[in-house]
């Protein structure tokens, strides 16, 4: 069998705090470290999508989707951006 490798975190709360987690973790029937554990990577799991996922109304979606499928034409300082793009890749 493997060993997990695992890290340690700590962190000082109150004596009341302590008791309600205790008290939670009983009530569903896990340790205070799983519980506490379960916990903090639903936090941050939910903190992240929070960040990184982008939430459109369904107006927004329409209008991206129609973009994407008929984009507008490339504007002047389009074109000359993509002309500079590709004359740097040119010349590495």
């Amino acid at each position: 069998m493997t060993a997990v490798s695992t890290a340690r975190l700590e962190a000082r709360i109150s004596p009341d705090l302590q008791k309600m987690l205790k008290r939670a973790a009983e009530i569903q029937g896990r340790t205070l470290t799983d519980f506490v554990v379960a916990a903090v990577q639903d936090a941050a799991q939910r903190a992240i999508e929070q960040a990184e996922v982008i939430r459109l109304s369904l107006a927004d979606q329409q209008r991206f989707a129609e973009v994407l499928l008929s984009p507008p034409e490339p504007t002047p300082a389009l074109k000359r951006a993509m002309a500079r793009h590709d004359e740097l890749l040119r010349t590495e």
